[in-house]
């Protein structure tokens, strides 16, 4: 897919993003006769992140266009050729020139799902060779993503749904992939923009931002606008001098709160007339530069009340330190008892938007009753995970030549499941979920109203279940390397993450200790996986 017809394929990872030793076994493939021999993967975790109960799914949009697009260049097969063992055969480089994924199929979860661990994101077949090459590239497009995508969804919980998440995190992520990856992500996980204008000319993402303390900073006073003239919101009427206007008022205000005129900051006064100048539409102070009290409030209420005057509604202010929670509520209070002194109702709900290091702790307090916060803007604490840095997914081999295979560890939690596998969701006659269901491909699917006897992973015994609804919840994505639909729109995907969330009971979306969503598996595949267990033939 072109990148000029596709701005997101300009994110699309390269085919050597990947570890050597991938291209290593391939040569081992190769050499064996193996490289055709029909295989499949599947990527999965074993915990849900940050002592939770779900995840969100997320990165298939980049891997399909990674897979789409895979191909070795001369230059890729060249410097593999220049890290392998310099006796390899010629012709093994040949068979990496004409690789691609026309053979490969993709059966995923959609984006925005819930998933559970165990359960495959995505499950990978085609030729081993090929399949084999995918697996690193496929791990760190899905890993971070959904990891992300989770990260956001937690913090919307605790913000709930009517106040707004910006993520502004760009500067504090690892690297610029990290940066887009996280702004992309937190959009699908719950938030409602972002400061990353990469992520919206190639994601789609809605892009917010005002202004920095740099700028505030930047004015001393005595500067004087080129052009300090504006027109009234309407259009009709003579233009009026901001800067003149913003000085009357300002006296107004100063009288009004108890303070002396030359207390607030020329340099910040002149500052937010000069922004309200180039965005009378969009106009928002930065109130701590120097004091919320003596400065940054007086004047933005005296450019707010001059625009006001003109027919233009101030966007909101910033509080980017101190206690937010208890500054917000002050704040608040000035606005009510100024628009009732100086008659201007539109003044008592000026957006407040707060930033600084906030993190889950800090959002339980910004979000809670009562708070006068509307805007929340979060950077470091989404888009860095510092809870969990990792999601741990895994790609594992389940079946070679249709013969299903697995790992044997001592380590009970490294096992695998083997074959190939169908998944589905369970739910209730009240539409909730019961848990999910893995079983081989080649069983029937679970009937609406009948009982099934499945096995908790983990449990000692079985359990039967009467579902009112049963939901594949694997689909089919890429087939023999062609898309099968086109994918859902970023936007689409986050409506379905949040319709996703709502249908998840309170036990599971609780934060901290929540009640542990069952994954079980069916008793065929139980009874395979006791099979390999006692080293019974196939």
């Amino acid at each position: 897919m072109a990148a000029e017809r596709d701005p997101e394929g300009r994110a699309a990872a390269q085919p050597l993003l990947t570890d050597l030793y991938q291209a290593t076994m391939a040569l081992g493939y190769w050499r064996a006769g193996r490289a055709r021999v029909h295989a499949e993967f599947e990527l999965f975790f074993r915990r849900c992140p940050f002592g939770g109960a779900f995840t969100l799914a997320a990165g298939l949009r980049d891997c399909v266009r990674f897979l789409r697009a895979f191909r070795l260049r001369d230059a890729d097969v060249q410097f593999l050729a220049s890290v392998l063992p310099p006796d390899t055969d010629p012709s093994f480089f040949e068979h990496l020139r004409a690789l691609d994924c026309s053979g490969v199929t993709v059966r995923a979860l959609p984006e925005g799902s819930l998933a559970f661990p165990g359960v495959p994101l995505l499950q990978v077949s085609g030729p081993l060779l090929v399949v084999q090459l995918l697996e690193t590239p496929l791990l760190c497009l899905v890993s971070y993503a959904s990891l992300v995508a989770t990260n956001a969804a937690r913090l919307r919980l605790i913000a709930g749904p009517e106040k707004r998440l910006l993520e502004m995190g760009l500067r504090r992520a690892q690297g610029p992939d990290g940066g887009l990856t996280a702004s992309t992500y937190s959009y699908l996980g719950g938030f409602d923009s972002s400061s990353n204008v990469l992520a919206g000319q190639l994601r789609g993402v809605p892009v917010a931002g005002t202004l920095a303390h740099s700028f505030v900073t930047s004015f001393s006073g005595s500067e004087v606008p080129p052009d300090p003239i504006l027109a009234p919101a309407a259009g009709e009427g003579p233009g009026v001098d901001l800067a003149a206007s913003v000085k009357e008022w300002l006296e107004r205000v100063c009288a009004h709160l108890g303070l002396g005129v030359q207390e607030p900051h020329p340099g910040e006064r002149a500052a937010f007339v000069a922004y309200a100048l180039a965005f009378p539409q969009a106009f928002q102070g930065l109130l701590d530069s120097y004091s919320v009290w003596r400065s940054g409030l007086p004047n933005f209420l005296a450019v707010a009340l001059a625009l006001g005057e003109l027919g233009y509604r101030p966007v909101g202010v910033r509080l980017d330190s101190g206690d937010l929670l208890q500054l917000a509520q002050e704040v608040r209070g000035v606005f009510r008892a100024t628009a009732a002194h100086f008659q201007v109702p539109w003044l008592e709900s000026v957006s407040i938007a707060v930033s600084n290091n906030i993190d889950e702790e800090e959002l339980v307090r910004l979000a809670q009753e009562g708070s006068e916060v509307n805007v929340i803007g979060i950077g470091t604490s989404v888009v860095t995970c510092p809870q969990q840095p990792s999601l741990g997914c895994v790609y594992k081999l389940v079946s070679v030549g249709g013969q299903p295979r697995m790992k044997l560890t001592e380590d009970p939690e490294k096992q695998t499941l083997p074959g190939s596998k169908a998944a589905f969701r369970l739910l209730g006659y009240d539409g909730s979920l019961l848990l999910d269901v893995l079983q081989l491909a080649e069983e029937p699917p679970p009937q609406a109203g009948q009982e099934l006897r499945v096995w908790p992973r983990g449990a000692q015994e079985p359990r039967t279940v009467r579902p009112a609804q049963v939901e594949p919840l694997l689909q089919l994505w890429i087939h023999q390397g062609q898309l099968c639909e086109p994918l859902p729109s970023l936007a689409e995907s986050r409506a379905f993450a949040q319709l996703s969330l709502s249908r998840l009971s309170p036990e599971h979306k609780r934060l901290r200790s929540p009640a542990l969503y069952q994954v079980a598996l069916s008793e065929k595949l139980r009874d395979l996986v006791d099979r390999l267990h006692r080293g019974g033939l196939l």
